[in-house]
């Protein structure tokens, strides 16, 4: 980094004033991550780019933590130790937003098959941030004492990375922070604008897949069968009643069926079926009530159809409930407050997405994760008036406000981790 802007970021006055300086490059840096995205848990040369960027800086980096997680710690003297995390991978997903920028790039999944990759959720929006919070502490230093420890997670859409990189002794080996951060693009909320949600923010995030085993045979002669797509309809009807008519009303739950897949002629009644479900909740206690129910149903229709074995359930890609620290987020929420103006901090309520940001805090952490908008304001006042929608994240038509956006992402962190690090 050039020396006169070192001086320029070192002097000045406000996260935004250190902001400027830097804003041409970061969005060149942005450009290139939408443009080059990589699937979960093939995130190596974005790993590589974002160690070259702090090695730079004079971080020090550690790489292949939990697969291709980077971790980069910054030090400045005694204090406490802040954890700022971004997550890396993309989304099998086809661009559609039209821009110059948009990605062009293909890659083979697990299951070996070719998608069109996409960072259709922001997570390039985050790195950029993310590099740009740790250019200006770096640049910055007689803002703030302590340790920053920037963690590069992979593999957050498959709700894994956090936790491997947990396991494979984040705390242990970089020290365990006294704070965690991170932050998350908004679909809903206008650029220039932050979100914050105390308590539970996300959701108990569980993928179910069911497989339910009968007797095929020739669909004019279905008394000589035993019908697994009879079976699996009962099911889907059965796991309503885990919300409707077991989980109190006051607790939040979803059970969705978003997947059934048996058969291939009409004459044919196939073997087995399978289905795929998603599973919200917050409370441990109901996540647990919703998974030992569904396979307790699933087991019962299968008995009363007298199937010849129980239906195989499998509980992957779970991620625990994001559980935003109370003191900490009303305290980042007057931080940001002051430094954007009050009319710029929203308090949206909880939503049922899902986050393994959870598991930084589950650790022993007090965590927040909080939300920048990204909408266009004529757009989001556009939506507002008519209820039109806007793109989703994972829409292939999902573009972030960027200038707007990245400018507010970088300002909330540096100013939470000077109020989090005091000199």
């Amino acid at each position: 980094m050039p020396a006169p802007l070192l001086l320029l970021l070192a002097l000045a006055g406000s996260p935004a004033d250190a902001f400027g300086p830097i804003e041409a490059s970061l969005q060149a840096l942005y450009r290139d991550l939408h443009r080059a995205p990589e699937l979960s848990n093939q995130e190596g040369k974005t790993a590589a780019r974002l160690a070259n960027e702090l090695r730079a800086l004079g971080v020090e980096v550690t790489t292949g933590v939990g697969g291709h997680g980077v971790v980069g710690v910054l030090r400045n003297g005694a204090g406490p130790t802040l954890l700022l995390r971004t997550d890396l991978d993309a989304l099998p997903v086809r661009e559609e937003t039209g821009l110059p920028i948009a990605s062009r790039v293909t890659a083979r999944d697990d299951d070996g098959k070719t998608v069109p990759v996409m960072h259709a959720c922001g997570h390039d929006l985050h790195m950029t941030a993310w590099i740009g919070a740790a250019r200006v502490l770096a640049s910055s230093k007689s803002r703030w004492r302590g340790t920053v420890v920037l963690v590069g997670q992979p593999a957050e859409e498959k709700g894994a990375g956090a936790a491997r990189m947990l396991a494979a002794g984040l705390y242990k080996r970089f020290g365990k922070p006294d704070h965690a951060l991170a932050l998350h693009v908004s679909a809903e909320l206008p650029s220039g604008s932050v979100g914050l949600t105390a308590g539970f923010a996300l959701a108990n995030v569980d993928s179910v897949d069911v497989t339910v085993f009968g007797r095929g045979g020739h669909g004019a002669y279905p008394h000589k069968t035993i019908d697994p797509i009879v079976i699996a309809a009962r099911i889907v009807l059965g796991v309503q009643t885990l919300v409707s008519r077991e989980s109190n009303p006051l607790e939040p739950a979803v059970v969705t069926v978003g997947s059934i897949h048996g058969g291939a002629k009409h004459n044919v009644i196939p073997d087995e079926v399978k289905l795929q479900l998603t599973v919200r909740s917050y409370e441990e206690r109901v996540r647990r009530a919703l998974l030992d129910g569904i396979r307790r149903i699933a087991e019962a229709e299968a008995m009363a159809a007298r199937a010849p074995r129980k239906p195989e359930v499998a509980f992957t890609e779970g991620t625990p409930a994001t559980y935003n620290d109370p003191a900490l987020t009303e305290r980042a929420a007057a931080v940001l407050a002051r430094v954007l103006g009050k009319e710029a901090v929203h308090r949206p309520p909880p939503v049922m997405g899902g986050e393994d940001f959870s598991e930084y805090g589950r650790a022993g952490v007090p965590a927040l994760i909080f939300m920048i908008g990204a909408v266009p304001h004529a757009k989001a006042e556009a939506a507002r008036t008519s209820g039109a929608p806007l793109p989703s994240l994972h829409a292939s038509a999902f573009a972030p406000d960027l200038g707007p956006a990245l400018r507010t992402a970088v300002t909330s962190l540096v100013a939470l981790s000077w109020e989090l690090l005091p000199p």
